[in-house]
C-alpha cells in the first residue's frame, strides 16, 4: 500500500501530465499531485528526457531499467520493460540489466551504459577512464542527455520506493 494516498482530482497540471501521457495519470502521477508545483515541473523535465533527447532509445530506456533495478524500483522496472522492448531490446538485453545478470547479451555502447549507469548510481563520482570511454560511443550532448537520465530517474526510483508508490 502507498504510504500516501493519490490524488485523483483534475487541475490544469493533472490536464498537462495527461496530455504528455497520452490521456492517462499514473500511481507515480498521483502521488506527486500532492505538491502540483513539483508534479509539473517533474513533468516537463521528464518529458524533456523522454521526448526530447538525442540519445537512442534502447540506451535511454537500458538506463532507466538499470537504475530501477539497482534502486529496487519494480513500479519503475514495470513501467519501462515495454518501452524498451519498443525501442528494440531483447530478452536477454533485459535479463542483463539485472544484478548479476550476463551482459553478453548487450554490445559495447550498451555496456559502457551500464557500467556508466552503475558508477553514478552507486557510487556518484565516475572515474576518468569510465567517462572518457563514452566518448566512444556518444557526442557530448549524448552524455549530458545520458547523465541527466541517470540522474533524474535515481529521483524517479527513491521517490517511488519512498513512498511505496504502485505497492497495491
Amino acid at each position: 500500500m502507498a504510504r500516501l494516498d493519490y490524488v485523483v482530482e483534475g487541475s490544469e497540471v493533472a490536464d498537462r501530465i495527461r496530455a504528455r501521457r497520452g490521456g492517462r495519470l499514473t500511481a507515480l502521477d498521483g502521488m506527486l499531485l500532492h505538491s502540483p508545483p513539483f508534479a509539473d515541473g517533474w513533468n516537463n523535465l521528464l518529458g524533456a528526457i523522454r521526448g526530447n533527447s538525442t540519445l537512442p532509445g534502447d540506451i535511454r530506456e537500458l538506463a532507466i531499467l538499470r537504475v530501477a533495478e539497482l534502486n529496487g524500483a519494480e513500479y519503475e522496472w514495470s513501467a519501462h520493460e515495454p518501452v524498451a522492448k519498443e525501442e528494440g531490446m531483447t530478452t536477454d538485453q533485459l535479463a542483463a540489466l539485472r544484478v548479476g545478470g550476463d551482459t553478453g547479451a548487450l554490445d559495447a555502447r550498451q555496456r559502457a551504459t551500464v557500467a556508466y549507469t552503475d558508477a553514478m548510481t552507486r557510487e556518484i563520482a565516475v572515474g576518468d577512464e569510465l567517462f572518457g570511454a563514452l566518448g566512444e560511443h556518444f557526442d557530448e550532448q549524448q552524455v549530458v542527455e545520458l547523465t541527466v537520465t541517470v540522474g533524474a530517474y535515481n529521483m524517479v526510483s527513491r521517490f517511488l520506493v519512498a513512498l511505496e508508490v504502485g505497492k497495491e
